[in-house]
Protein backbone atom coordinates (compact mmCIF):
# COMPACT_ATOMS: atom_id res chain seq x y z
CA UNK A 1 0.00 0.00 0.00
CA UNK A 2 1.38 3.53 -0.65
CA UNK A 3 -0.84 4.96 1.59
CA UNK A 4 -3.31 3.79 4.53
CA UNK A 5 -6.76 2.38 3.05
CA UNK A 6 -9.68 4.87 3.89
CA UNK A 7 -13.93 3.63 3.76
CA UNK A 8 -13.84 6.51 0.69
CA UNK A 9 -10.99 3.71 -1.28
CA UNK A 10 -13.69 0.77 -0.35
CA UNK A 11 -16.81 2.72 -1.32
CA UNK A 12 -15.36 3.95 -4.50
CA UNK A 13 -13.85 0.50 -5.33
CA UNK A 14 -17.27 -1.72 -4.16
CA UNK A 15 -19.04 1.11 -6.83
CA UNK A 16 -16.54 -0.07 -9.44
CA UNK A 17 -17.02 -3.40 -9.11
CA UNK A 18 -20.97 -3.02 -8.75
CA UNK A 19 -20.98 -0.68 -11.70
CA UNK A 20 -19.29 -3.69 -13.55
CA UNK A 21 -21.41 -5.81 -12.53
CA UNK A 22 -24.70 -3.67 -13.60
CA UNK A 23 -23.03 -3.41 -16.89
CA UNK A 24 -22.95 -7.05 -17.61
CA UNK A 25 -25.85 -7.63 -17.05
CA UNK A 26 -27.43 -5.32 -19.11
CA UNK A 27 -25.18 -6.13 -21.92
CA UNK A 28 -26.28 -9.54 -21.58
CA UNK A 29 -30.24 -8.44 -21.72
CA UNK A 30 -28.97 -6.33 -24.74
CA UNK A 31 -27.47 -9.03 -26.20
CA UNK A 32 -29.88 -11.34 -25.89
CA UNK A 33 -32.38 -9.24 -27.71
CA UNK A 34 -29.93 -8.59 -30.27
CA UNK A 35 -29.44 -12.50 -30.44
CA UNK A 36 -32.90 -13.25 -31.32
CA UNK A 37 -33.07 -10.27 -33.98
CA UNK A 38 -30.52 -11.80 -35.70
CA UNK A 39 -31.47 -15.58 -36.38
CA UNK A 40 -34.51 -14.10 -38.11
CA UNK A 41 -32.08 -13.09 -40.71
CA UNK A 42 -30.50 -14.86 -43.48
CA UNK A 43 -26.42 -13.32 -42.75
CA UNK A 44 -25.07 -15.79 -40.13
CA UNK A 45 -22.31 -13.27 -39.84
CA UNK A 46 -24.35 -11.59 -37.25
CA UNK A 47 -25.43 -14.35 -35.64
CA UNK A 48 -21.36 -15.33 -35.26
CA UNK A 49 -20.81 -11.59 -33.87
CA UNK A 50 -23.35 -11.54 -31.59
CA UNK A 51 -22.46 -14.91 -29.90
CA UNK A 52 -19.07 -13.46 -29.56
CA UNK A 53 -20.22 -10.55 -27.75
CA UNK A 54 -22.54 -12.47 -25.71
CA UNK A 55 -19.52 -14.23 -24.08
CA UNK A 56 -17.00 -11.46 -23.87
CA UNK A 57 -18.90 -8.22 -23.24
CA UNK A 58 -20.16 -9.42 -19.80
CA UNK A 59 -16.81 -10.90 -18.71
CA UNK A 60 -14.87 -7.62 -20.19
CA UNK A 61 -17.54 -5.06 -18.36
CA UNK A 62 -16.44 -7.25 -14.77
CA UNK A 63 -12.88 -7.17 -15.62
CA UNK A 64 -12.65 -3.33 -16.30
CA UNK A 65 -14.98 -2.53 -13.30
CA UNK A 66 -12.26 -4.58 -11.16
CA UNK A 67 -9.49 -2.70 -12.72
CA UNK A 68 -10.98 0.42 -12.07
CA UNK A 69 -11.51 -0.96 -8.41
CA UNK A 70 -7.95 -1.33 -8.21
CA UNK A 71 -6.76 1.70 -9.25
CA UNK A 72 -9.12 3.26 -6.97
CA UNK A 73 -6.99 1.41 -4.31
CA UNK A 74 -3.76 2.68 -2.66
CA UNK A 75 -1.53 -0.73 -4.24
CA UNK A 76 2.10 -0.58 -4.80
CA UNK A 77 2.95 -0.25 -8.30
CA UNK A 78 3.82 -4.18 -8.25
CA UNK A 79 0.30 -5.07 -6.99
CA UNK A 80 -0.97 -2.92 -9.53
CA UNK A 81 1.43 -4.56 -12.12
CA UNK A 82 0.03 -8.31 -10.76
CA UNK A 83 -3.83 -7.18 -10.84
CA UNK A 84 -3.95 -6.08 -14.20
CA UNK A 85 -1.76 -9.00 -15.44
CA UNK A 86 -4.24 -11.22 -14.01
CA UNK A 87 -6.80 -9.09 -15.41
CA UNK A 88 -5.81 -8.85 -19.07
CA UNK A 89 -4.63 -12.98 -19.01
CA UNK A 90 -8.27 -13.73 -17.80
CA UNK A 91 -9.64 -11.60 -20.49
CA UNK A 92 -7.66 -13.35 -23.27
CA UNK A 93 -8.35 -16.74 -21.71
CA UNK A 94 -12.31 -15.66 -22.30
CA UNK A 95 -11.60 -14.60 -25.41
CA UNK A 96 -9.20 -17.73 -26.70
CA UNK A 97 -12.26 -20.11 -25.32
CA UNK A 98 -14.74 -18.27 -27.50
CA UNK A 99 -13.01 -18.00 -30.34
CA UNK A 100 -12.22 -21.47 -30.21
CA UNK A 101 -16.30 -22.56 -29.97
CA UNK A 102 -16.77 -20.09 -32.75
CA UNK A 103 -14.30 -21.50 -35.02
CA UNK A 104 -14.91 -25.06 -33.93
CA UNK A 105 -18.37 -24.35 -34.99
CA UNK A 106 -17.86 -22.66 -38.08
CA UNK A 107 -15.74 -25.70 -39.70
CA UNK A 108 -18.23 -28.30 -38.34
CA UNK A 109 -20.81 -25.84 -40.59
CA UNK A 110 -18.60 -26.01 -43.37
CA UNK A 111 -18.55 -29.72 -43.18
CA UNK A 112 -22.60 -30.03 -42.59
CA UNK A 113 -22.85 -28.05 -45.62
CA UNK A 114 -20.35 -29.67 -48.13
CA UNK A 115 -21.38 -33.15 -46.97
CA UNK A 116 -25.57 -32.08 -46.59
CA UNK A 117 -25.99 -34.28 -43.98
CA UNK A 118 -26.31 -33.90 -40.19
CA UNK A 119 -23.40 -35.67 -39.07
CA UNK A 120 -19.72 -34.08 -39.07
CA UNK A 121 -16.31 -34.87 -39.82
CA UNK A 122 -15.18 -33.69 -35.79
CA UNK A 123 -11.49 -34.57 -36.79
CA UNK A 124 -11.42 -31.28 -38.26
CA UNK A 125 -13.78 -30.05 -35.38
CA UNK A 126 -11.40 -30.91 -32.80
CA UNK A 127 -7.74 -30.15 -34.66
CA UNK A 128 -9.39 -26.52 -34.91
CA UNK A 129 -10.39 -26.11 -31.38
CA UNK A 130 -6.72 -27.91 -30.47
CA UNK A 131 -4.83 -25.18 -32.12
CA UNK A 132 -6.92 -22.14 -31.04
CA UNK A 133 -6.64 -23.14 -27.35
CA UNK A 134 -2.76 -23.36 -27.70
CA UNK A 135 -2.51 -20.26 -29.57
CA UNK A 136 -4.61 -18.39 -26.65
CA UNK A 137 -2.24 -20.43 -24.17
CA UNK A 138 0.80 -19.36 -25.38
CA UNK A 139 -0.06 -15.68 -25.85
CA UNK A 140 -1.37 -15.97 -22.19
CA UNK A 141 1.97 -16.98 -21.35
CA UNK A 142 3.76 -14.36 -23.14
CA UNK A 143 1.44 -11.69 -21.14
CA UNK A 144 2.47 -12.90 -17.91
CA UNK A 145 5.99 -12.09 -18.71
CA UNK A 146 7.05 -16.04 -19.19
CA UNK A 147 9.30 -16.94 -22.47
CA UNK A 148 7.91 -19.63 -24.53
CA UNK A 149 11.39 -20.24 -26.20
CA UNK A 150 12.81 -22.67 -23.92
CA UNK A 151 8.71 -24.01 -24.06
CA UNK A 152 8.91 -24.61 -27.71
CA UNK A 153 12.05 -26.10 -27.83
CA UNK A 154 11.03 -28.72 -24.92
CA UNK A 155 7.98 -29.35 -26.75
CA UNK A 156 9.99 -29.93 -30.20
CA UNK A 157 13.09 -32.42 -28.53
CA UNK A 158 9.55 -34.08 -26.63
CA UNK A 159 7.43 -34.33 -29.37
CA UNK A 160 9.99 -37.28 -31.35
CA UNK A 161 9.28 -39.13 -28.18
CA UNK A 162 5.49 -38.56 -28.31
CA UNK A 163 5.34 -39.08 -31.93
CA UNK A 164 7.09 -43.03 -31.44
CA UNK A 165 5.22 -43.70 -27.86
CA UNK A 166 1.78 -42.77 -30.04
CA UNK A 167 2.69 -44.33 -33.62
CA UNK A 168 -0.29 -46.24 -34.33
CA UNK A 169 -2.79 -43.05 -33.00
CA UNK A 170 -0.79 -40.75 -35.04
CA UNK A 171 -1.10 -43.39 -37.98
CA UNK A 172 -5.12 -42.85 -37.61
CA UNK A 173 -4.90 -38.92 -36.92
CA UNK A 174 -3.32 -38.49 -40.43
CA UNK A 175 -4.59 -41.52 -42.21
CA UNK A 176 -8.17 -39.41 -41.39
CA UNK A 177 -6.78 -36.34 -42.26
CA UNK A 178 -5.96 -37.45 -45.53
CA UNK A 179 -9.43 -39.53 -46.07
CA UNK A 180 -11.14 -36.16 -45.50
CA UNK A 181 -8.41 -34.01 -47.62
CA UNK A 182 -8.54 -36.30 -50.75
CA UNK A 183 -12.51 -36.84 -50.45
CA UNK A 184 -12.24 -40.14 -51.01
CA UNK A 185 -14.78 -40.47 -47.88
CA UNK A 186 -16.79 -38.34 -46.71
CA UNK A 187 -19.72 -37.98 -44.04
CA UNK A 188 -23.12 -39.66 -45.46
CA UNK A 189 -21.24 -41.71 -48.05
CA UNK A 190 -22.31 -45.32 -48.63
CA UNK A 191 -19.42 -47.61 -48.21
CA UNK A 192 -18.35 -51.20 -48.84
CA UNK A 193 -15.31 -52.29 -47.79
CA UNK A 194 -13.05 -55.76 -49.09
CA UNK A 195 -13.76 -57.10 -45.93
CA UNK A 196 -17.55 -56.99 -46.07
CA UNK A 197 -18.43 -54.06 -44.04
CA UNK A 198 -20.81 -51.36 -45.68
CA UNK A 199 -23.37 -48.42 -44.34
CA UNK A 200 -22.88 -45.01 -44.10
CA UNK A 201 -20.57 -43.05 -43.18
CA UNK A 202 -21.24 -41.21 -39.53
CA UNK A 203 -18.17 -39.50 -38.39
CA UNK A 204 -14.85 -39.22 -39.07
CA UNK A 205 -13.11 -38.45 -35.89
CA UNK A 206 -9.24 -38.19 -34.86
CA UNK A 207 -8.72 -42.26 -34.39
CA UNK A 208 -11.00 -43.81 -36.29
CA UNK A 209 -14.51 -43.52 -38.98
CA UNK A 210 -17.63 -44.77 -38.04
CA UNK A 211 -20.15 -46.18 -39.88
CA UNK A 212 -24.03 -46.97 -39.39
CA UNK A 213 -24.82 -50.30 -41.31
CA UNK A 214 -28.52 -50.61 -43.16
CA UNK A 215 -29.65 -52.60 -39.28
CA UNK A 216 -28.87 -49.29 -37.27
CA UNK A 217 -25.18 -50.87 -35.91
CA UNK A 218 -22.17 -48.99 -35.84
CA UNK A 219 -18.91 -50.11 -37.57
CA UNK A 220 -15.78 -48.46 -35.90
CA UNK A 221 -13.48 -48.61 -38.83
CA UNK A 222 -9.65 -47.51 -37.65
CA UNK A 223 -8.92 -44.75 -40.35
CA UNK A 224 -5.20 -46.10 -40.90
CA UNK A 225 -7.26 -49.71 -41.83
CA UNK A 226 -9.85 -47.59 -43.98
CA UNK A 227 -7.11 -45.95 -45.61
CA UNK A 228 -5.36 -49.26 -47.01
CA UNK A 229 -8.02 -51.52 -48.19
CA UNK A 230 -9.76 -52.32 -51.06
CA UNK A 231 -13.45 -49.85 -50.84
CA UNK A 232 -16.10 -49.25 -53.03
CA UNK A 233 -18.04 -45.71 -52.80
CA UNK A 234 -21.84 -45.90 -54.21
CA UNK A 235 -21.75 -41.84 -53.53
CA UNK A 236 -19.13 -40.79 -55.38
CA UNK A 237 -18.72 -39.37 -58.56
CA UNK A 238 -22.21 -39.22 -57.74
CA UNK A 239 -25.16 -40.58 -55.35
CA UNK A 240 -27.02 -41.96 -58.54
CA UNK A 241 -26.93 -44.87 -59.46
CA UNK A 242 -28.09 -48.20 -61.62
CA UNK A 243 -29.54 -51.07 -60.03
CA UNK A 244 -30.14 -54.33 -62.14
CA UNK A 245 -32.98 -57.27 -61.78
CA UNK A 246 -32.66 -60.82 -63.17
CA UNK A 247 -35.93 -61.89 -65.23
CA UNK A 248 -36.71 -64.94 -66.96
CA UNK A 249 -39.30 -65.74 -69.22
CA UNK A 250 -40.39 -69.11 -71.19
CA UNK A 251 -39.34 -69.83 -74.71
CA UNK A 252 -43.14 -69.63 -76.01
CA UNK A 253 -43.09 -66.02 -75.14
CA UNK A 254 -43.39 -62.92 -77.67
CA UNK A 255 -39.88 -61.38 -76.66
CA UNK A 256 -41.03 -57.94 -78.58
CA UNK A 257 -44.38 -57.89 -76.06
CA UNK A 258 -42.28 -58.91 -73.19
CA UNK A 259 -39.43 -55.85 -74.02
CA UNK A 260 -42.53 -53.50 -74.13
CA UNK A 261 -44.69 -54.27 -71.27
CA UNK A 262 -41.74 -54.80 -68.96
CA UNK A 263 -40.24 -51.43 -70.03
CA UNK A 264 -43.74 -50.28 -69.09
CA UNK A 265 -43.86 -51.31 -65.69
CA UNK A 266 -40.44 -50.35 -65.10
CA UNK A 267 -41.43 -46.60 -66.41
CA UNK A 268 -44.27 -46.31 -63.55
CA UNK A 269 -42.15 -47.55 -61.18
CA UNK A 270 -39.88 -44.81 -61.55
CA UNK A 271 -42.25 -42.44 -61.95
CA UNK A 272 -44.36 -43.35 -58.45
CA UNK A 273 -42.20 -44.68 -56.18
CA UNK A 274 -39.99 -42.55 -53.39
CA UNK A 275 -36.34 -42.54 -54.51
CA UNK A 276 -36.70 -43.77 -58.10
CA UNK A 277 -35.32 -41.20 -60.63
CA UNK A 278 -37.76 -40.17 -62.67
CA UNK A 279 -36.01 -38.80 -65.88
CA UNK A 280 -34.17 -42.34 -65.82
CA UNK A 281 -35.08 -44.65 -69.14
CA UNK A 282 -35.42 -48.17 -68.28
CA UNK A 283 -33.48 -51.02 -70.17
CA UNK A 284 -34.25 -54.33 -71.31
CA UNK A 285 -31.56 -56.38 -72.41
CA UNK A 286 -31.74 -60.20 -73.41
CA UNK A 287 -28.83 -62.45 -72.20
CA UNK A 288 -29.43 -66.42 -72.10
CA UNK A 289 -31.11 -69.05 -73.32
CA UNK A 290 -30.92 -71.31 -70.40
CA UNK A 291 -32.37 -74.82 -69.30
CA UNK A 292 -36.63 -73.59 -68.81
CA UNK A 293 -36.21 -69.44 -69.61
CA UNK A 294 -34.81 -67.09 -71.82
CA UNK A 295 -32.87 -64.56 -69.12
CA UNK A 296 -32.93 -60.58 -69.33
CA UNK A 297 -31.82 -57.96 -67.35
CA UNK A 298 -33.64 -54.81 -66.38
CA UNK A 299 -32.07 -51.79 -65.68
CA UNK A 300 -33.42 -49.47 -63.26
CA UNK A 301 -32.37 -45.85 -61.61
CA UNK A 302 -32.45 -44.93 -58.25
CA UNK A 303 -31.65 -41.84 -56.42
CA UNK A 304 -29.27 -43.45 -53.39
CA UNK A 305 -28.28 -46.83 -52.38
CA UNK A 306 -30.52 -48.09 -49.78
CA UNK A 307 -33.71 -46.76 -52.44
CA UNK A 308 -32.68 -49.85 -54.56
CA UNK A 309 -34.52 -52.43 -52.39
CA UNK A 310 -37.59 -50.54 -52.51
CA UNK A 311 -37.05 -49.82 -55.74
CA UNK A 312 -36.40 -53.36 -56.95
CA UNK A 313 -39.38 -54.68 -54.69
CA UNK A 314 -42.11 -52.35 -56.13
CA UNK A 315 -40.84 -52.89 -59.16
CA UNK A 316 -40.65 -57.45 -59.13
CA UNK A 317 -44.71 -56.74 -57.90
CA UNK A 318 -45.76 -55.40 -60.65
CA UNK A 319 -43.77 -57.54 -62.79
CA UNK A 320 -45.26 -60.16 -61.80
CA UNK A 321 -48.89 -58.79 -61.45
CA UNK A 322 -48.85 -57.38 -65.10
CA UNK A 323 -47.62 -60.48 -66.50
CA UNK A 324 -49.92 -62.47 -64.74
CA UNK A 325 -52.63 -60.26 -66.50
CA UNK A 326 -51.02 -60.39 -69.76
CA UNK A 327 -50.39 -63.85 -70.29
CA UNK A 328 -47.05 -64.29 -69.58
CA UNK A 329 -45.34 -67.37 -68.33
CA UNK A 330 -42.47 -67.59 -65.53
CA UNK A 331 -41.32 -70.81 -65.50
CA UNK A 332 -39.84 -72.47 -63.02
CA UNK A 333 -36.99 -75.35 -63.45
CA UNK A 334 -37.97 -78.72 -65.20
CA UNK A 335 -35.39 -81.69 -65.37
CA UNK A 336 -36.59 -84.16 -68.09
CA UNK A 337 -35.77 -87.92 -66.41
CA UNK A 338 -35.44 -91.08 -68.94
CA UNK A 339 -35.56 -94.35 -67.20
CA UNK A 340 -34.96 -97.74 -69.91
CA UNK A 341 -36.82 -100.59 -69.70
CA UNK A 342 -36.01 -104.06 -69.99
CA UNK A 343 -32.38 -103.61 -69.14
CA UNK A 344 -31.61 -106.68 -66.25
CA UNK A 345 -29.92 -105.21 -62.84
CA UNK A 346 -26.53 -107.56 -62.52
CA UNK A 347 -26.17 -107.18 -58.09
CA UNK A 348 -23.31 -108.38 -57.27
CA UNK A 349 -23.03 -110.80 -54.47
CA UNK A 350 -19.70 -111.04 -52.27
CA UNK A 351 -17.84 -113.82 -52.62
CA UNK A 352 -16.71 -116.06 -49.48
CA UNK A 353 -14.23 -119.18 -48.47
CA UNK A 354 -15.64 -122.64 -48.56
CA UNK A 355 -15.74 -122.35 -44.72
CA UNK A 356 -17.78 -119.53 -44.15
CA UNK A 357 -21.19 -119.98 -42.29
CA UNK A 358 -24.37 -118.59 -44.04
CA UNK A 359 -25.54 -115.70 -42.61
CA UNK A 360 -28.95 -116.48 -43.17
CA UNK A 361 -30.34 -120.22 -44.09
CA UNK A 362 -31.11 -120.70 -47.78
CA UNK A 363 -28.67 -118.07 -48.61
CA UNK A 364 -25.46 -120.31 -50.30
CA UNK A 365 -22.45 -118.65 -48.58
Amino acid sequence: MTRALTLHDVIVAGIAVAAGLAAALVLRVILRWLGERARRTRWIGDDIIVDVLRTLAPWGAVAAGVAAAAATLPLTRSAGHVVNEVLTAFVILTATFTAARVVSGLVQSVAQARSGVAASATIFVNITRIAVLAMGFLVILQTLGISIAPLLTALGVGGLAIALALKDTLANLFAGVHILVSKTVQPGDYIRLSGGEEGYVVDVNWRNTVVEQLSNNLVIIPNAKLAGTNMTNFSRPEQKLSVTVQVGVGYDSDLEHVERITIEVAETVMRDVSGAVPDHEPVVRFHTFGDSRIGFTVVLGVGEFSDKYRIKHEFIKRLHQRYRAEGVRIPAPARTVSLQQGAEAVIPHPRTSPDAVPDRPGVPG
